[in-house]
This record gives C-alpha cells, sequence and structure tokens, in this order.
C-alpha cells in the first residue's frame, strides 16, 4: 500500500514541480500581469482548501479509496482546462475548482488522503519514518519536476515550436499525469484504505484546533512566498530565465528532499517539537537576508540555504498530528489542520501580486520571515513540553 501511495505522490509532485515555475511564466505569456499570478494562486490555494473541509466533514461517508479516484479526475480536468483556456476568468475557475499547486508542496485534497492512508497502516516510529519517506519522495520529484520547466525553452530552440505551444503541451502533460494517478490509486487495497472507520473530531479537539491556529500562521506566511511567486520574483528582481529558474527550483528541491530524511534521525535526538522549530528559524532569517542581497549570488545562496532547512519540519509535524489524535479521529484531523493551513495560505498570493505590481518586491520576503518566526516561538511555547515519545523513541 505505502508503494502505490509513494508512487502516486511522486507523480503528482513531479508535475507540481514544473507548473510552480511555470505558472507564472505562462500567464505572463498570456498577457496577465503579476496580479493575475497572484489572484490565480489564491483561487488555487482557496479551493483546495474548501475540498480538504469537504473531506474532514464529510470524507467519512465515502471510502477513501473512491475520495483518492474522484481527486485524480479533477487533476486531469484541471490540466486540459489550463491548456484550452487563455482569459483569466476561467483559469481562476479552473485554478478554483482543481487540484494544481502554486506552491512546490502539496497543499492539494490529496494531502489529507494519502496522510490518512499511511497513519492507518503504520505506527509508531515507523509512521514518522514513512511520512520523511513520503516527504522525501514529494520533494525529490517536485525537484525534478522544475527541472521539466525548461522543456518549453528547448522545444522553442530545437523545434521551432511557438513558446506558448510548449507550454501548454506542459499543462497536457499534467492531466496524462493525472490519468496514471488515478490507475495507481485504482490498484490500492481495500483492506488498506478503508479499514479504519473515520469519525470526526471527539477528544482530540482542543490540542487539533490549538495546532491548526498555529500552522494557519506559518501558512499564511508561506502563502506570501509560494513557489510561483518566488518564480516571479527571481524573474522580476533578476531577469532570470525560465530554464535558469528550473535549474535553481531542482537544486533547493533536491536540499530540501534530503533534509527530510535527516529530520527523523534529528527529532530522535532532539525531539519533534525541537527539530520543527529550531531548524525553521535559521531558514526565515536566510530568507530575509535574501530580500535585502546585493547581487544575485548572494541572494541564491540565502535561498539555498534556507531550502536545505526549511522543510525539514514538514514530516514531523505529520508524525506530530497524528500521534496526539485516536486513529478513528486521523482523517477529521488531518483535513482540520490542513484546512485552517490552505484558507491561511490562499490570502498570501494575492497580497504579494499587490505588492510586486506596486514595486515593492522586497516585502513579501519579510514579512514571510518574520512571521513564520512568530509561528516557531509560538508553537515552542506551546508544546515544548509535549513529546509524544511513542513516535520517536
Amino acid at each position: 500500500m505505502l508503494r502505490l501511495i509513494l508512487a502516486a505522490r511522486a507523480l503528482r509532485a513531479f508535475t507540481d514541480g514544473f507548473v510552480a515555475v511555470l505558472l507564472p511564466a505562462y500567464l505572463l505569456a498570456l498577457g496577465h500581469g503579476e496580479l493575475a499570478v497572484g489572484f490565480l494562486s489564491t483561487a488555487t490555494l482557496f479551493g483546495s482548501a474548501l475540498a480538504t473541509l469537504a473531506v474532514g466533514r464529510w470524507g467519512s461517508r465515502y471510502p477513501l479509496r473512491r475520495l483518492l479516484l474522484a481527486a485524480s479526475v479533477l487533476m486531469v480536468v484541471t490540466g486540459l482546462g489550463f491548456a484550452s483556456f487563455t482569459a483569466l476568468w476561467p483559469l481562476l475557475v479552473v485554478a478554483f475548482l482543481g487540484p494544481l499547486n502554486p506552491s512546490g508542496g502539496d497543499v492539494s485534497v490529496f494531502l489529507p488522503l494519502e496522510h490518512t492512508a499511511i497513519a492507518g497502516a503504520l505506527s509508531g516510529e515507523a509512521r514518522t519514518a514513512a511520512f520523511a519517506r513520503y516527504s522525501f519522495t514529494g520533494s525529490i520529484c517536485g525537484a525534478v519536476g522544475a527541472l521539466a520547466a525548461a522543456v518549453p525553452d528547448g522545444l522553442a530552440d530545437m523545434a521551432g515550436i511557438p513558446k506558448l505551444d510548449a507550454m501548454r503541451a506542459m499543462f497536457l502533460l499534467y492531466a496524462a499525469v493525472g490519468i496514471a494517478v488515478w490507475l495507481i490509486y485504482a490498484r490500492l487495497p481495500a483492506a488498506h484504505a478503508d479499514a479504519a472507520p473515520a469519525v470526526p473530531l471527539g477528544p482530540s479537539r482542543g490540542i487539533v484546533l490549538r495546532l491548526a491556529a498555529l500552522f494557519s500562521v506559518d501558512s499564511f506566511a508561506g502563502g506570501l512566498l509560494v513557489n510561483a511567486l518566488l518564480a516571479l520574483w527571481l524573474f522580476q528582481r533578476f531577469g532570470m530565465s525560465l530554464a535558469a529558474a528550473g535549474a535553481f527550483f531542482f537544486w533547493t528541491g533536491l536540499l530540501g528532499a534530503f533534509s527530510q530524511l535527516v529530520a527523523p534521525l534529528l527529532a530522535r535526538r532532539i525531539g519533534l517539537v525541537n527539530t520543527m522549530v529550531f531548524t525553521h528559524i535559521p531558514a526565515s532569517l536566510f530568507l530575509i537576508a535574501a530580500a535585502f542581497a546585493p547581487d544575485f549570488a548572494i541572494a541564491l545562496g540565502c535561498l539555498l540555504a534556507r531550502s536545505a532547512l526549511s522543510q525539514m519540519d514538514v514530516p514531523v509535524r505529520s508524525a506530530f498530528v497524528m500521534s496526539v489524535v485516536t486513529p478513528a479521529e486521523r482523517p477529521a484531523a488531518a483535513s482540520f489542520t490542513a484546512v485552517p493551513r490552505s484558507l491561511a495560505s490562499a490570502a498570501g498570493p494575492s497580497m504579494s501580486g499587490l505588492l510586486f505590481a506596486a514595486g515593492s518586491l522586497a516585502t513579501p520576503l519579510v514579512a514571510c520571515g518574520v512571521l513564520k518566526i512568530a509561528y516557531d516561538l509560538a508553537l515552542l511555547a506551546a508544546f515544548r513540553r509535549y513529546e509524544p515519545a511513542a513516535e520517536i523513541a
């Protein structure tokens, strides 16, 4: 079962990797501006949040495998829609309804569903390690996908295909991957996927709501600088090409991927909460430094250093949430911690788009870093004495 989930995650992450880099360039090529990048990213994240909320509220009525198959169909429709439409409003509707991901990391409805499947099949340290493998797979395949963002430039140079048509072909590839993901989920064993009946939040409601509130602060900050907007910043600030941006996001993804393998080892030594906090704060400081970097090389160095640290909390956070609730509450907990994160992150891209359009390029980076540091300190204060020993021992 885990292999099937990881295979689907790998394919989805590959498409997320190139979409996050291509999206701003594609919208600019269609004649839309910086505001359109922000608005479309907001529509995508807001739609994903509502879909995740629906899963948390009503998902227990349906088999988990059926929900994953339905999400795969939406992925196919989304790719076809982006390849077909050029006006902003139809693209906004497709972005809202589909699982398109402008952030590079997974914020779609797939996330709580796959987390639930993993948590139901494993326990204890094995669960933490599985979440690390899940995050690593997503990061490494997302990094490779970022390299694929250079394909339109290559097709334009070598085959003479108009660049806009080459970009549209990438969204057709996104739809084709959605079909492959559907076929993988169709093989998911019902005995594992649908074993534990899910229930709404009960005994764990208090701690889940506290975590959701804190995670929403982190996600709002992250929404100010999703990968699509970071790519836009690099395009606007340094005139980076699409191919160079793809290479940059490949290396940032690679660093993030390998850092997530280290996370469970570090969590064993210093605890889940400390791992989340004491890797996240330096990453935010590097981001703030990049905003004021005097030249291109220093800015890239700061961003690469940030990438080596900023994703270490991802598998640890997932394991932490799954460890503080009862098994039957896990689907609801996964959704109710994901929903505020998605809703909060949805507000950020539009704000950053406005700031970029106004020529204030440094402000989103600084605001993102400062808010993330505030989140880390609040998380440490609230949960520093709480360590689920069974998860890390």
